[in-house]
């Protein structure tokens, strides 16, 4: 349970201190560079659960280079990330807070958005206009991921800014979900028309 993480952090925590925080930053300076480099890069996520594909595809666009997988098991074992099944993991709120505050200190934050973005706009471009029921499963853990990119690093989005955009409409549209397919579109041209200036139906182009 994520709860257990927190109590785990709590118990880890030296005597004159308390709290996450506390011992969150004796867990912090514990670990290897590279550790903490994909701990940051984990804090980009949403708080969903977390296909390590994606990490794996975030991280080669931010051109990591060491091992994951062990600093993978580095992070788990020292409760700043839980594996919720094989190959997915979750980040708890607070110490996704904390890790935010972290990535913002690597000389590496903006090269680690930039990467987290690409892994982001690689898996909307995989979403086709139409897709199947087997598609749609297929990118559905993906989705709170793809809403990230959209609303929170547009920034980092360079020229595929209306790529998240794009996915997460033919995701909802796919499934008859209009409703939901809408709000993303009009953010969609939103975006584009304050980035770009631009009055043209950038949907329409994608």
């Amino acid at each position: 349970m994520l709860a257990d993480i927190l109590a785990q952090l709590q118990k880890q925590a030296s005597a004159g201190e308390s709290g996450v925080a506390a011992a969150f930053e004796l867990n912090w300076q514990c670990l290897e560079p590279e550790a903490q480099k994909l701990a940051s890069l984990l804090s980009l996520f949403a708080l969903a659960p977390i296909p390590w594909s994606l990490v794996e595809s975030a991280a080669s666009y931010s051109s990591l280079e060491f091992d994951l997988k062990a600093n993978c098991a580095v992070l788990v074992e020292r409760y700043l990330l839980q594996e919720l099944v094989e190959d997915t993991y979750q980040v708890h709120d607070r110490i996704r807070e904390l890790l935010q505050q972290k990535l913002e200190d690597l000389a590496e934050a903006d090269e680690l958005k930039r990467g987290y973005c690409q892994a982001m706009v690689a898996v909307a471009k995989d979403i086709p206009y139409t897709p199947t029921l087997i598609e749609i499963a297929q990118a559905t853990l993906a989705i709170p991921h793809l809403g990230e990119a959209a609303t929170v690093y547009q920034a980092w989005l360079s020229n595929d800014l209306i790529w998240p955009f794009v996915g997460l409409g033919r995701f909802y549209e796919g499934q008859g979900a209009n409703a939901q397919a809408l709000p993303w579109r009009e953010q969609c041209l939103s975006a584009a028309r304050e980035r770009l200036g631009m009055n043209t139906p950038m949907w329409q182009l994608a």
